[in-house]
């Protein structure tokens, strides 16, 4: 029997799986696994492994993700590499997991399995009253675009945040809503050189943003080329360390957003998402002495909070 992996963001996950044992009974080979706050993609991987060890046959398993580009899904996309008989189908919803447990009986693979709920799970999806429906209309071919040349002033960088996770859902689906950038570019050397990364990345992009990834030296070229001045830029960083180098390259770099800095051996949580050692606080420190504004703040509704004094207050200073 084909195993099942469903996993999300919080609690979706485990409420479909809730509602499915409801409506199915109890289900073998059904593993759910949760991606919570405090939780870091290194440690969402090592739970998503676990639960698929623990599968009568974690060689041929299907997992059912929340959201194209979120977190679960980049962590997923690593493992098919190394997983032959796994599948990833994004957009879990209830019909979905009905027909994967429904139909996994006839004794179909994952990858048998994945086809049905494509067209399952879109099913799942309708309105009442009917007449909302949109009804197809003919859309004529659009016309060829006019070249664009680069203004004054270089590239327009309308937000800077740091993330470990980089380009995951809550950045695709919230803040790029928020800031309305028409690129997002990641900035990281690491990633720069990482072609399985940079292919992730590039696919997370929410739809009319393209996404780049480029090396801290490939940022401060473009930051001052005048063709790129109608570029509103999303800026994403890894680390503070990388945003300094920016500025000292001469990047214009006034205020900086940190989301999550992901805990690790021999690091400091300074609060629920940020876990800094000694080299990001004196980094952090470096910024704040340039003059940058430092803020932190998880989700877009939420009200950014300094972080200068939580960092001042880490003891990592000397």
């Amino acid at each position: 029997m084909t195993g099942i992996v469903l996993t999300s963001h919080g609690n979706l996950a485990k409420g479909v799986r809730d509602s499915l044992e409801m409506l199915l009974g109890g289900q073998d080979d059904l593993s759910c696994v949760t991606l919570l706050p405090s939780m870091s993609p290194d440690e969402l991987r090592v739970a998503l492994e676990s639960a698929a060890a623990g599968l009568s046959d974690p060689d041929d398993v299907l997992l059912l993700v929340d959201l194209w580009g979120g977190t679960p899904f980049n962590q997923v996309s690593t493992l098919l590499a190394d997983h032959a008989g796994w599948v990833l189908v994004t957009g879990l919803n209830l019909p979905m997991a009905i027909e994967a447990c429904s139909s996994r009986d006839d004794g179909s693979s994952a990858r048998e399995l994945a086809g049905q709920l494509l067209v399952e799970g879109r099913r799942g999806v309708r309105v009442l009253p009917e007449d909302l429906v949109p009804r197809r209309a003919s859309v004529p071919a659009p016309a060829p675009a006019a070249a664009t040349k680069g203004g004054e002033g270089g590239l327009n960088i309308k937000w800077v945040r740091i993330d470990t996770r980089l380009l995951h859902g809550q950045v695709a689906m919230a803040w790029s809503k928020e800031i309305r950038p028409n690129r997002i570019i990641v900035v990281s050397d690491a990633v720069a050189h990482d072609e399985l990364r940079k292919n992730l990345i590039t696919q997370a992009a929410p739809p009319g943003i393209k996404a780049n990834v480029c090396p801290v030296s490939k940022l401060v070229q473009l930051a001052g080329d005048p063709r790129f001045s109608t570029t509103s830029a999303l800026l994403l960083f890894e680390t503070p360390q990388d945003v300094v180098r920016a500025v000292e390259g001469g990047v214009g770099i006034g205020h900086v957003n940190v989301g999550s800095m992901a805990h690790s051996a021999g690091k400091v949580a300074i609060n629920e998402t940020v876990s800094i050692d000694a080299d990001d606080a004196r980094a952090l420190k470096c910024l704040h002495d340039s003059g940058c504004e430092l803020g932190w703040q998880k989700v877009p509704t939420d009200r950014e909070e300094p972080i200068w004094p939580l960092v001042e207050g880490s003891g990592l200073l000397g």
